[in-house]
C-alpha cells in the first residue's frame, strides 16, 4: 500500500517501539533483536498512535521544528519502514 497523508500508520503487532535507556535513543525490539533508530526518526515514530495520518504526524513534527517542509521526508520514513514491516497502514 502506498504511504499518502490520508495514511494511519500503526506499529506493527511482532515490533515495540520504545526508549532505551541504555543505548539513549529510541529503538523498535522485535523477536530476534533490536534496531536503534535516528532522533528523526524516533520523532516519527512517537506520534504513531494508530489513529493519526501522516498529514497529522507531519504538521505535529512541523509545529515543534518550526521553519521546515517535512511531508517528504516523513512519508520516505515511512515507506521504508513500511517495508521493514515496522508499520502496518490503514
Amino acid at each position: 500500500m502506498a504511504i499518502t497523508a490520508e495514511t494511519i500508520p500503526e506499529i506493527a503487532p511482532t515490533f515495540r517501539f520504545q526508549w532505551e535507556e541504555a543505548q539513549q535513543c529510541h529503538v523498535i525490539l522485535y523477536p530476534e533483536g533490536m534496531v536503534k533508530l535516528s532522533g528523526s526518526a524516533g520523532e516519527i515514530l512517537k506520534r504513531v498512535d494508530g489513529a493519526s495520518s501522516v498529514a497529522i504526524i507531519t504538521s505535529a513534527l512541523e509545529q515543534e521544528f518550526p521553519g521546515t517542509e517535512l511531508a517528504g521526508d516523513v512519508i520516505n520514513f515511512f515507506e521504508v519502514a513500511q517495508k521493514n514491516g515496522w508499520i502496518k497502514t490503514q
